[in-house]
């Protein structure tokens, strides 16, 4: 059973490591020397994963940012030649972005940094600890109040998840099959 302290301290755990894995993110970012910020490669993800070229209000929502916000993203990235900014087929009046070579070859370098980058955090946890860390951090994610060992209803604990479907999943959350 958990206390209010104990709560406050898991919540104080998992913002220092939002921060760590943020911070560990940047460096890899910076070392893989393609100039993108994690909001820009954010955005990059984003797009690789739309069925067709988004408009920039679809990406403002899947990004849960306000229009300026991907205003901004995609004129640095633009400028550097990752994406592109494309007339819409059946309205001219609207705008899509999409992916240039130039970006794929920058997404196909950032997979390379964020995995190194994930190599480095999860470095002390074992097979084992990681697969369990991969399901809570897939209840957390999910918020379902079903799953877990607080409930005694035999909910939660037979997950499925295997290391990389749960990456899979998440990947998938946050990033949208299509636009």
């Amino acid at each position: 059973m958990t206390t209010p302290d104990s709560d406050s301290l898991l919540a104080e755990q998992l913002l220092r490591l939002t921060r760590r894995v943020h911070r560990i993110q940047k460096h890899h970012l910076e070392r893989s020397g393609l100039g993108v910020t994690p909001a820009q490669a954010r955005l990059l993800r984003t797009l690789a994963h739309c069925d067709s070229p988004p408009r920039m209000a679809d990406l403002a929502q899947r990004l849960e940012v306000v229009p300026r916000a991907i205003t901004t993203l995609v004129d640095g990235l633009e400028g550097s030649g990752k994406v592109r900014r494309v007339p819409d087929p059946t309205n001219r009046r609207v705008i899509r972005i999409e992916l240039t070579e130039d970006g794929r070859k920058a997404l196909r370098q950032l997979r390379g940094a964020r995995m190194s980058a994930a190599e480095e955090i999860l470095d002390p946890l074992t097979d084992l600890e990681r697969q369990v860390l991969s399901g809570l951090l897939d209840a957390l994610v999910d918020g379902n109040p079903e799953r877990g060992p607080k409930h005694e209803h035999g909910h939660g604990h037979g997950h499925g998840h295997g290391q990389g479907q749960g990456q899979e999943e998440a990947q998938g959350r946050e990033q949208g099959r299509s636009c």
